[in-house]
């Protein structure tokens, strides 16, 4: 059975985890009685998570003929003669509006009733509520036709490591493709590198001289060099050290001992009227309320924290790689956790909306920072620590922001439910991990699904 995965805009990755059976339709009958049937309609209806006879219908509504669903036989029927792509683009708007969620648009939601009889679906990712817009037809339809309650999927989270495995196996097949590559560059670079070197030994001969002369006149070249530099050595001229202490030095020796000691007293009277002048001139600048900016005492020293910040951000402009960012991150003596709450504030400083974005979008400087358990605790407590300082829109989206770094294999499931866990124990109660509290339940009811089988 041919599969393709969930929704439009996810139709060139291979690696997508939510896929379906593609649409096989069949025309029967002839004349007036011509119908379209949707041969595999249940197949797909189970994998959308919704029934068969809501897809049906919206057919009909957009098509402006009748269907029909039965349920007993699995059939799925609508009046007159219609291609399978034009079913099939049906479709797809029938996944944005009643399956995607409208927030993260991961296809895992469920069709909630409201008591005021409004359709809302709610994802079981990142908790999100979507509005339904009751002005459609196949509204009318789901309010008399409710479906079921979900006793939860049990196979969720057997999907999503079967989908861990393709992306490994999709990473290792990347990476053996990028050697193939390497060593034709290598072998490319080589015969290159002989042919030249024939042609320099053809021009050699055709010059009459040998190899020999050829690679012992360099080495002669560089004897006389070598001998040239050391005859120059006579000819430098040393520069005078001019600063206080080499000419105090100077004149303790140049003097005699009486006279280099008036001097000195000379030299130390003018330090210190210097040094008066200057504290008189900041006494008046601080009472006239005036920073006196030319004493380098008064400047302020920026934090060793604020300074790691600013590094990043300045390698992020300049376009560094993630091992640059990496190695920059090695290098500074800030403990590990003050390391990644630097990383993280300076890739997502001032975000607002579209905070999951720029997640998505930066998420190679996070990867490369995270290469094991220990540090995808201190990456979930920077993004704690976040939360604090980013906007309102920013903390709505942390959620997403999770699942996107669990996608990517960046965050495992065990490290964030371990955080949350250790973060309500310890009485915390900021609002990070209240929006992060329905992503954390999904994880916690697949990962119990699973014992359960």
């Amino acid at each position: 059975m041919a599969l393709q995965n969930i929704g439009a805009s996810n139709r060139d990755d291979a690696f997508y985890r939510y896929k379906m059976p593609r649409m096989i339709t069949k025309i029967e009958g002839r004349g007036n009685g011509i119908k379209t049937n949707i041969v595999n309609m249940v197949d797909i209806a189970k994998a959308l998570a919704r029934p068969a006879s809501y897809t049906t219908k919206y057919f009909g509504c957009e098509l402006g003929a009748q269907s029909k669903f039965d349920e007993k036989a699995g059939i799925s029927l609508v009046n007159g003669a219609h291609d399978t792509a034009k079913l099939a683009g049906l479709l797809e708007v029938f996944i944005k509006k009643y399956v995607q969620c409208y927030g993260c648009g991961n296809p895992e939601t469920e069709i909630l009733i409201s008591k005021t009889q409004m359709i809302s679906l709610k994802c079981a990712a990142c908790g999100f509520v979507s509005d339904v817009d009751m002005r459609d037809k196949l509204t009318t339809f789901i309010l008399k036709n409710p479906p079921e309650q979900k006793k939860g999927g049990k196979d969720k989270k057997a999907m999503r490591r079967a989908e861990k495995e393709r992306l490994k196996e999709g990473e290792a097949a990347d990476e053996e493709q990028k050697k193939l590559k390497k060593d034709a560059k290598k072998k490319g670079a080589s015969s290159k590198e002989s042919t030249v070197k024939g042609a320099l030994k053809k021009k050699a001969s055709a010059a009459g001289g040998s190899d020999e002369d050829h690679s012992t006149s360099p080495t002669r070249s560089r004897d006389g060099d070598n001998a040239a530099a050391v005859e120059d050595d006579d000819d430098v001229q040393w520069q005078t050290d001019t600063s206080l202490e080499a000419a105090k030095k100077r004149i303790q020796e140049q003097l005699s001992a009486a006279t280099a000691e008036m001097v000195m007293l000379s030299t130390d009277e003018s330090e210190k009227k210097k040094q008066a002048d200057q504290k008189e001139g900041t006494a008046n600048g601080s009472a006239k309320g005036q920073d006196i900016v030319d004493d380098p005492q008064t400047i302020t020293k920026a934090s060793p924290y604020d300074e790691l910040v600013g590094d990043i951000k300045a390698s992020l402009g300049s376009a560094a790689t993630p091992s640059q960012l990496k190695g920059l991150l090695s290098s500074s003596t800030l403990p590990p956790q003050d390391m990644m709450n630097a990383l993280f504030e300076a890739l997502f400083d001032g975000v607002g909306k579209g905070f999951a974005k720029e997640v998505l979008k930066n998420k190679k400087y996070l990867a490369a920072a995270v290469p094991d358990e220990g540090a995808q605790v201190l990456l979930v407590q920077a993004i704690e620590a976040f939360g604090s300082k980013c906007s309102a829109e920013a903390l709505k989206e942390v959620p997403v922001v999770l699942k996107a770094l669990y996608d990517g294999d960046i965050l495992e499931e065990e490290t964030i439910v371990e955080w949350y866990n250790a973060a309500v124990a310890a009485g915390k109660n900021s609002q990070v991990l209240k929006n992060s509290k329905p992503f954390v339940e999904w994880l916690q009811s697949a990962e119990s699904d699973e014992e359960e089988e």
